[in-house]
């Protein structure tokens, strides 16, 4: 459940995000989201390894929580660029 919230809340900042900024810095915005995103991310995978987690467990699962938000993020870019 912890995962999909975390997907959730990824998806709502990246649309925000993007929606918020003006046209010309829509491409600092994706730049900017992707970088909090993944400070985000290597939070939550240190607090699952403190918690008797692997490492091999946690990033399949943190790879979902980083790639679904950031790819949404850079396709509403390109998508909003042409």
């Amino acid at each position: 459940m912890r995962t999909l919230i975390l997907i959730a809340a990824g998806l709502i900042l990246a649309l925000l995000s993007l929606r918020i900024a003006p046209a010309a810095y829509r491409g600092w915005a994706a730049v900017s989201f992707t970088v909090v995103w993944l400070g985000v991310c290597a939070w939550n995978l240190s607090t699952g390894l403190s918690h008797g987690y692997t490492l091999a467990e946690e990033l399949p699962i943190h790879a979902v929580l980083f790639g679904v938000p950031v790819a949404l993020a850079w396709v509403l870019h390109r998508r909003r660029k042409a």
